[in-house]
């Protein structure tokens, strides 16, 4: 991808951009939400202390006023049993800024918070106790005017633009929300919905795979050690050497790929999606079709919700996202 407001934007996370993203509402930012933190928070232990790019944060006692500004922190505090007074919605789902398979998690909706250029001032007339910024770009000086709002849980080490895994959310959330044994449950779910969908397709196991996008500026593939490469590993699936073999492009996490050079995709299976263009400018480029795993019928190209979910990197998504991606692999590979 040509990513100079995509991979400024989105990072490791580059499915969405700037002003589609940051559509949160930031009115009303006086805080009037009610103090909530959890259903099961009583059970959390504190005080939790987690290991960070920016150091050792501790969290004292049970936090009551979250705001999670990381793509996808809300949606894993919820996931934790959390409830935050402030969100960030990355994938302009609207509403409480969840999609699908979180709605109806929240007992009072959130206050939305801008995710590129977030108001400060918004989020400390919400008088936060706890700031999550997990999954996020990794600024110092994003770090530092929260952390002068409240205690703030940053990106872990190596995770900056955006290149936090969701496994390493979910750890280190869970970690500091007092309940990492929920966060190991809630992976064991996950890793034995994946384990249980590979051994009912055992031939996926060692075909390659291309996790492709195209976005207004081009066409680009993710790599290895990103939550859409690993989606597809943890069916059995093995990133295509072809791509493996590319120089990785400024972002961290895609490698460019031209228009003249699309056979560079072809794999045993290639999923695609588009970003921010309609669909049809990839189902209709006469390029894409002439690639030999496409041509062969051996490619799933998806948008809307599964697209967002398959990108997102939560819990929910992720399940969200084998429910519903996984019988359109079946299909394109004739199983």
């Amino acid at each position: 991808m040509k990513s100079t407001r995509v991979a400024a934007a989105l990072a490791a996370v580059a499915v969405l951009a700037l002003s589609a993203c940051s559509s949160g509402d930031d009115s009303g930012s006086e805080a009037t939400a009610t103090d909530r933190s959890s259903t099961g928070a009583d059970a959390g232990s504190f005080p939790a202390t987690v290991d960070t790019k920016f150091g050792e944060v501790t969290v004292e006692s049970t936090p009551e006023r979250i705001v999670a500004l990381g793509w996808g922190d809300a949606e894993t505090a919820l996931s934790l049993g959390y409830q935050p007074v402030g969100a960030s919605d990355w994938l302009g789902f609207g509403g409480d800024g969840v999609g699908p398979w979180a709605e109806g998690e929240y007992d009072e909706s959130p206050t939305l918070i801008d995710t590129l250029e977030p108001s400060y001032e918004a989020i400390a007339a919400l008088k936060p106790d706890l700031i999550l910024d997990v999954k996020s770009s990794g600024d110092q000086d994003r770090y530092d005017r929260l952390s002068q709002i409240a205690p703030t849980v940053g990106v872990p080490e190596g995770g900056d633009s955006y290149l936090t895994t969701g496994q390493q959310q979910l750890e280190l959330i869970s970690a500091a929300l007092g309940v990492p044994e929920k966060g190991q449950e809630l992976e064991q779910q996950l890793d034995d919905a994946f384990a249980t969908a590979g051994e009912q397709h055992p031939d996926w196991e060692g075909k390659t795979i291309a996790a492709a996008t195209r976005t207004s500026e081009g066409w680009g593939a993710y790599i290895e050690g990103g939550d859409r490469v690993d989606f597809l590993q943890n069916l059995g699936f093995v990133q295509s050497p072809t791509i493996a073999d590319l120089p990785v492009s400024s972002s961290g996490f895609s490698v460019d790929i031209s228009d003249e050079q699309l056979d560079l995709l072809d794999a045993d299976l290639i999923v695609a999606f588009p970003i921010f263009i309609d669909t049809t400018e990839i189902t209709d480029d006469p390029q894409w079709q002439a690639i030999p795993a496409v041509a062969d019928g051996r490619a799933v190209v998806i948008d809307g919700d599964l697209s967002s979910a398959y990108s997102l990197g939560t819990i929910g998504a992720q399940l969200y996202a084998l429910d519903n991606l996984v019988p359109k692999i079946e299909a394109a590979l004739g199983d």
